[in-house]
């Protein structure tokens, strides 16, 4: 079945758009032929003549939301009269090799809703300056809007942009083509390889190269190529060493606290809007569609190795310990193109994620930013990436390798500097600053980072959270600690009065610090709470970094609103189940188990499965479930024979143990009892938990006991 794409209900004004003007300020300027040629918008008459309409200032989307506050504006002004916008590089490198923009907004997915809408965020193409949004942020998401087929080396690499949260590239191969990350959807993939086709002509794909272990770089591989073809060695996928254990292991042990924390990072339950979601930074957001992945049959393994493919010649770089645990660079010397996978893209990037990902080695992330520089940045002609736009000329990448490469240098050198003197985990944040020379080069902005979580992750990498007063080593629960605060300030109402006089003072940070005192005693008093959201509306505006900005107007919804579940971003198949080690599932089992009514609880598992030739020993002891490969127990309490292909099943929630030896596909020998017994204190995990005090209603963090514990929630695969 074909993908169906949809007519998009653009509000670009034809009058306005597209460009920097020469003052520091967001206004754009320009034609609609030039919008078009820039973000590959082509307006439609029913978009043109709706444009006046959409032009004038939108109203909040939230009944209780506010405008920019005076404070909140004389910030933005200020900004837009000391940042460099006057430097239009960005935009001219954006617009350069542009061919084509399909006639369509959107992209339906195959399960009938719109998976990806490009055009919900026209608005930012009406040429005007929204106060609700920090400037450099409203430029980066302009810059953003890119939409269509893009040249990149003439006549050998393309991409495919605006179709998803990443970039997907095109290698002209002697065949066909080479792809490198094929997006997040299936969906979204499809349509990008169906539109190049379509405008350069039908080729077909003979390989994939995934960049790294995030889902937004190989979640839509099923669009683009057929397994079938994969295990029969027509098409090959190449990936870096360790892909497939990160691509899963990420987004388990933790995965429903990370999905319900996304709908802050990624912002998933505000709608697109000046004053709600506007960017993510490396784009617009993801895809809404389906989720697949074929395991890779070729792996980088050594720090440089180089293969060539149907006639493209690659020297792939490894990069453990960057963006991702498993990432890798790649050089086309015979077209001088450095691919900076999502090492090297238009911000600096996320050291600790808020959506929740291990902490990311800032030092080591300069040593291979450098490693590139002087292997391949000494004569690449153009640099290319994951996400953002491509850099032409070999200063132009030699420039932003060096400022990338010095900015995550100087946030771990600089940050640990500060802490050998004493500057601690609870202080750095208000602290620590980029050198001065960096703080005006756009490629050096903290948009998908930000200087507040970075810099105290790297104190947290190197030395833990604790700022070594003791006073903060065993402290009370804030639901705990706030009513003492509450007591000594006097009750409610003054503390509300005082939150008010600092909200009318601009002091935001201030108020947050006491009403949020007041909310965690009283999480019922919904004053307290809009006004909590109100403070948090205000710094969520005035924040560059994405990250930050939706998780301020993210917690003000939910404070104004109760928890809702929103969209989901996207869903994930069988495919993310088979990829999952059976050590990685037993571990997970371990993380399930409800210690508390397994207290007292004994037994051992012996586990084998024929057909991939495994055995574990599983043993439950001290309320606590613990596996080891290779190992089986002499008298073990139940035996299970089942093949890993049938445990799968089990693991998607397609099958259950009970039907499983129904049908004789497992054999069970020795006492039932353990395998009901940890059927009993194995639970699955619930997203909806509370976050924002007094915003969720009656919930548990565990599911029914209608859900088959054994069943493997699906980890949603973006740790970006």
């Amino acid at each position: 079945m074909g993908v169906d794409k949809v007519a998009g209900n653009s509000s670009l004004e034809t009058d306005d758009v597209v460009h920097l003007v020469n003052r520091r300020s967001l206004l754009l300027a320009g034609t609609a032929a030039a919008a078009a040629s820039t973000f590959g918008v082509i307006p439609t008459s029913a978009q043109q003549s709706s444009a006046q309409a959409v032009a004038s200032a939108p109203d909040h989307y939230h009944p209780k939301g506010k405008p920019p506050s005076t404070h909140t504006i004389n910030i933005q002004n200020a900004l837009r009269n000391s940042m460099p916008f006057d430097d239009k590089l960005d935009f001219e490198e954006a617009k350069k090799g542009f061919i084509a923009a399909p006639l369509y907004r959107q992209i339906k997915a195959e399960a009938g809703h719109v998976a990806w809408d490009i055009g919900k965020y026209d608005f930012l193409l009406q040429g005007k300056d929204f106060d609700s949004i920090h400037p450099s942020l409203q430029r980066q998401a302009i810059l953003n809007m890119g939409y269509g087929l893009y040249e990149v080396v003439p006549g050998a690499i393309f991409q495919v942009r605006g179709f998803d949260l990443s970039n997907i590239s095109f290698i002209k191969s002697n065949t066909g083509w080479i792809i490198f990350d094929p997006l997040t959807a299936k969906e979204t993939a499809k349509a990008a390889l169906e539109f190049i086709n379509e405008r350069l002509g039908s080729r077909p794909v003979v390989a994939v190269v995934y960049s790294h272990a995030h889902g937004d770089h190989f979640g839509g591989v099923r669009g683009v190529v057929d397994e079938a073809d994969v295990r029969s060695g027509k098409v090959k996928i190449i990936a870096p060493e360790h892909f497939l254990e990160h691509a899963v292991s990420e987004n388990v042990m933790a995965g429903n606290a990370m999905t319900r924390r996304m709908a802050y990072q990624y912002g998933a339950v505000l709608p697109a809007s000046a004053y709600g979601h506007v960017d993510q930074a490396i784009g617009k957001t993801t895809a809404a569609g389906s989720v697949g992945l074929i395991a890779p049959d070729i792996e980088i393994k050594l720090p440089f190795e180089e293969l060539t493919i149907d006639g493209v010649a690659m020297v792939f770089q490894n990069t453990p310990g960057t963006e991702s645990p498993a990432e890798m660079n790649t050089y086309f010397p015979q077209w001088r193109a450095f691919w900076s996978a999502e090492n090297v893209t238009a911000t600096i990037h996320n050291i600790y994620t808020l959506r929740g990902a291990m902490v990311r080695d800032a030092l080591a992330w300069s040593k291979h930013i450098n490693e590139a520089l002087w292997r391949f940045g000494q004569e690449a002609e153009v640099m290319f990436a994951s996400h953002s736009w491509p850099r032409f000329g070999n200063a132009r990448v030699q420039e932003v390798l060096r400022g990338q490469r010095d900015t995550y240098a100087h946030l771990n050198n600089y940050v640990l500097f500060l802490a050998n003197q004493g500057v601690t985990i609870s202080e750095v944040h208000n602290v620590y600053q980029a050198p001065k020379s960096l703080q005006n080069k756009w490629y050096a902005r903290s948009y998908h980072g930000s200087e507040f979580h970075n810099s105290r992750a790297v104190i947290n990498r190197y030395i833990g959270y604790w700022d070594c007063n003791p006073a903060t080593l065993t402290p009370l629960s804030p639901s705990d600690s706030a009513p003492l605060y509450v007591e000594m300030m006097g009750g409610a109402s003054r503390i509300m009065a005082k939150g008010r006089e600092l909200f009318d003072r601009g002091m935001y940070r201030h108020g947050m610090e006491i009403i949020n005192k007041l909310v965690y005693a009283e999480p019922n008093n919904q004053d307290a709470k809009d006004l909590l959201a109100d403070t948090f509306e205000q710094l969520g505006y005035q924040y560059e970094s994405p990250s930050l900005r939706n998780s301020f107007l993210a917690g003000a919804k939910e404070l104004r609103d109760g928890y809702q579940p929103g969209a989901k971003l996207k869903s994930s198949g069988p495919d993310v189940v088979r990829a999952m080690t059976t050590g990685l599932f037993l571990d997970f089992l371990g993380v399930r188990v409800d210690s508390k009514k397994a207290e007292g609880m004994k037994f051992i598992i012996n586990i084998d499965m024929p057909d991939v030739n495994e055995q574990y020993l599983v043993e439950m002891s001290n309320a606590t479930l613990t596996n080891i490969k290779g190992r089986q127990a002499k008298n073990p309490d139940l035996t299970m024979t089942l093949n890993r292909s049938d445990l799968e099943t089990v693991m998607a929630g397609q099958s259950s143990f009970d039907a499983l030896v129904s049908s004789g596909k497992a054999k069970l020998s020795g006492d039932l009892k353990a395998l009901a017994d940890l059927r009993s204190v194995v639970v699955q995990f619930n997203p909806a938990f509370q976050l924002m005090p007094g915003t969720v209603k009656g919930a548990t963090p565990l599911q029914s006991a209608q859900v088959d514990p054994f069943e493997q929630p699906e980890p949603e695969f973006l740790a970006e």
